[in-house]
């Protein structure tokens, strides 16, 4: 291929980009960010450059991080067995205090430094700052072997009773990135771990966003875990029902569904479960014709 050839390919695809990118310009766009791309060095700093592309051509990107894979590690270094209960983790006292510590101490505060270096303005927040983010102990029950529902202690796992986004709108105003770890206070100043899914939506409700898109580590919703060609391109609410009846929506991706959901019934204008292992997962969405992942229509 010829530099002319090459540089006309360039092209086509800033031609193809210029519709979306007039259609999002002065939106806000929130990001879950997690999975295989916080792990794998080249997709870090490609998740970094999509949100810095984004605030460049005048979208208002909000990150909310996960943690999973490092916290596991840093849990196993500590002779600590993690454990799920429908894709929520168990959390004790030692594990809040664990997870904390590579939530806010290592692993915001990493995103924060690549934003700045590449030239962004970002800003670390936890869900405790300026009283973003406002929890209760999630309640939980489960079936037991008879059939008979039971109460399952989930530890220190919170569930969202209120957004406050006074904060986000003032750093979005004033040009800033912020990056928020998904950590949340109680009203007597308890600390809890809340499932990074959920706060994703729910800040994107509380703003009003236009597009959540959810970084996992597979291609989006499979009809068949096994055939990756099997992927659900769109999904309507009442195929949520039926596809976690048929048991095809089980594990950590039933937080991811139940965020969606929730988002659009509380105004996000559309959401996305995108494949974070595949490098600038977020442009191939917002900024091609034919996209990526799985869609949630609205409701």
């Amino acid at each position: 291929m010829t530099p002319m050839e090459q540089g006309l390919g360039k092209a086509r695809v800033l031609v193809e980009a210029l519709p979306y990118i007039q259609k999002f310009a002065g939106k806000t766009v929130v990001i879950k960010y997690g999975g295989h791309a916080m792990i794998d060095p080249v997709l870090k700093e490609s998740v970094i450059m999509d949100v810095l592309l984004l605030h460049s051509v005048g979208i208002r990107p909000v990150v909310v991080h996960g943690g999973g894979p490092e916290i596991n590690a840093m849990l196993k270094k500590v002779g600590i067995e993690s454990q799920f209960v429908r894709g929520l983790r168990v959390t004790d006292a030692q594990t809040m205090e664990i997870a904390q510590m590579v939530l806010l101490g290592k692993l915001n505060t990493e995103m924060v430094s690549l934003l700045n270096r590449f030239g962004g303005k970002g800003v670390g927040l936890s869900g405790k700052d300026a009283q973003l983010l406002i929890a209760t102990k999630k309640p939980m029950q489960m079936a037991n072997s008879q059939g008979q529902m039971e109460d399952v202690d989930l530890g220190c796992v919170g569930e969202i009773q209120s957004v406050t986004p006074d904060i986000l709108n003032t750093l979005l105003g004033h040009g800033y990135i912020p990056v928020i770890s998904p950590v949340a206070s109680g009203e007597n100043g308890e600390t809890y771990n809340v499932n990074a899914d959920t706060v994703a939506g729910k800040i994107a409700e509380a703003l009003k966003a236009d597009k959540l898109l959810l970084l996992t580590d597979v291609s989006g919703i499979l009809r068949d875990v096994t055939d990756p060609d099997s992927l659900i391109s769109t999904i309507s609410r009442g195929e949520v029902d039926q596809l976690t009846a048929e048991g095809i929506l089980t594990g950590g991706m039933l937080p991811k569904v139940e965020c969606a959901v929730s988002a659009l019934e509380g105004g996000v204008g559309s959401v996305h479960i995108l494949d974070g292992r595949l490098s600038h997962a977020i442009l191939l969405e917002l900024f091609t014709d034919g996209g990526i992942g799985t869609m949630f229509k609205g409701i």
